[in-house]
């Protein structure tokens, strides 16, 4: 499929993952809608990149806002790939050390934005994708951002790690759910990145992270992830699977 001239929704497309996907994105000829809640950084990086790009501030897990943001990107152009980089994450344990419950309310959180929101983002923007004509014999590609976490969640991940299995768990039964719509669905499962929230990490814990990974023994760089995804965007014979980008990183317990 086409990136130039194309239209991409890239959820957390503010910053991270999400910005390099966007920066791609356009750099190959696309137009993106950078969909976040920091409205300040959004509108700034859309300012940046100039016409190609717009700014959606939204919720994921809200539909009017994702439907808003749809419809912004539907009016720019066709809608081609939707890509889902927005996230959270905790780090509490199942149980405290006085054995104290983990808190219900914020694992509820990080489900509902993790994966009721790239679940929310995947049906709306499926259902605008189906009403596109038919290019090559395919009408646009969901990407979903899980992590190794859903495989090698450590102490401290439950909630974490049970958002992004759940994105692992819908990839495939939703990429047969839209074949008669010719749409595909694509997860990538990133390792240890350096993003804005490693940044906030001493350079003395960002070493020793890195030299956790076998190869390359470094963090993983951001547009990286967004080469990859505008690659699966334009391989129309990636569908159904989940992509680990980690270096070959197998995390331990903690």
């Amino acid at each position: 499929m086409n990136i130039n001239g194309s239209v991409a929704l890239v959820t957390g497309g503010a910053s991270g993952l999400g910005e390099a996907t966007v920066r791609e994105y356009v750099a190959r000829g696309g137009r993106a809608v950078i969909v976040d809640l920091n409205a300040e950084r959004g509108e700034q990086l859309a300012s940046e990149l100039g016409e190609p790009a717009a700014f959606a501030k939204a919720d994921v897990s809200d539909p009017d806002d994702v439907q808003a943001a749809i419809e912004r990107a539907t009016s720019m152009g066709t809608l081609r790939a939707a890509i889902n980089c927005a996230g959270i994450g905790i780090g509490v344990r199942t149980i405290d050390k006085t054995g104290a419950p983990h808190d219900l309310t914020a694992f509820q959180k990080v489900v509902s934005v993790n994966l009721v929101g790239t679940f929310n983002v995947l049906r709306l923007a499926a259902s605008a994708m189906s009403k596109n004509e038919s290019e090559d014999g395919e009408r646009g590609v969901v990407i979903n951002t899980a992590s190794i976490a859903a495989f090698d969640g450590q102490i401290g991940q439950v909630a974490y790690s049970a958002s992004k299995g759940g994105i692992v768990g819908l990839t495939l039964p939703a990429a047969r759910d839209l074949t008669k719509a010719q749409i595909r669905v694509v997860t990538i499962a990133p390792g240890t990145f350096d993003t804005p929230l490693l940044g906030m990490l001493s350079d003395e814990i960002r070493t020793a992270l890195a030299a956790t990974i076998p190869h390359p023994s470094r963090l993983g760089r951001p547009p990286e992830f967004g080469a990859l995804a505008c690659h699966i965007v334009e391989n129309s014979y990636i569908n159904g699977e989940v992509i680990r980008l980690d270096g070959a990183l197998r995390m331990a317990p903690r």
